[in-house]
């Protein structure tokens, strides 16, 4: 199976999903794509997109180019409790909610499944799936910190937006590069998004 649900919170950071998206769909990976309604508003304010929500995919084209076509994505609206990624009857490699603002892990940490992104993630714990957590706060107070705890402790992995520099960075891209194959690792698909350290 190559099926993944990203979640995407109004948290800042739409360069870390836009560059998760694209490594998935280069990878040839289904998406099942939720974003919240602050989602939305970080994809057009950081992340350039203007248009309809559906023109999403073809955004990602003219980003990208046709390298992206080599995935899929299915866009499911955040309020929609009924859409397939709700069960877990629906098999899927996993979930990433990147950026994952401290809200969304309140929630997730606690159950509270109050929209579809909380909803998917609780699935992936329940049916003992990777979820992968990208929180992009800083500093963590300590209602942070305990909610944080809770998802690890849930199941869930904490990956935080700490891009590493042995890679030799020379752009954003490379940054947030990093980050998705942080992500990618995490749910077990090999990628080529940086080198791995060998020793010095």
């Amino acid at each position: 199976m190559n099926q993944v649900t990203v979640g995407i919170t109004g948290a800042s950071g739409a360069i870390y999903a836009l560059r998760t998206v694209r490594a998935l769909m280069i990878c040839g990976f289904q998406i099942d794509l939720i974003v919240s309604e602050f989602g939305w508003m970080l994809l057009r304010d950081e992340g350039g997109f203007e248009g309809k929500k559906k023109d999403l995919p073809e955004f990602l084209v003219r980003c990208y180019g046709d390298v992206v076509r080599n995935g899929s994505i299915t866009m499911h609206n955040s309020e929609n409790m009924a859409a397939t990624v709700a069960s877990g009857s629906v098999g899927s490699n996993g979930m990433v909610v990147v950026p994952c603002s401290m809200k969304y892990v309140s929630s997730i940490a606690i159950g509270a499944s109050t929209n579809l992104i909380e909803r998917a993630a609780d699935v992936a714990l329940k049916e003992k799936r990777p979820l992968v957590l990208v929180p992009r706060e800083t500093p963590f107070n300590l209602v942070h910190l305990r909610n944080l705890t809770a998802a690890a402790e849930a199941g869930a992995s904490i990956l935080p937006a700490m891009p590493a520099f042995y890679q030799n960075p020379v752009s954003f891209d490379d940054l947030a590069d990093f980050i998705a194959g942080r992500v990618l690792s995490q749910l077990g698909i090999a990628h080529d998004l940086y080198p791995p350290w060998e020793g010095s």
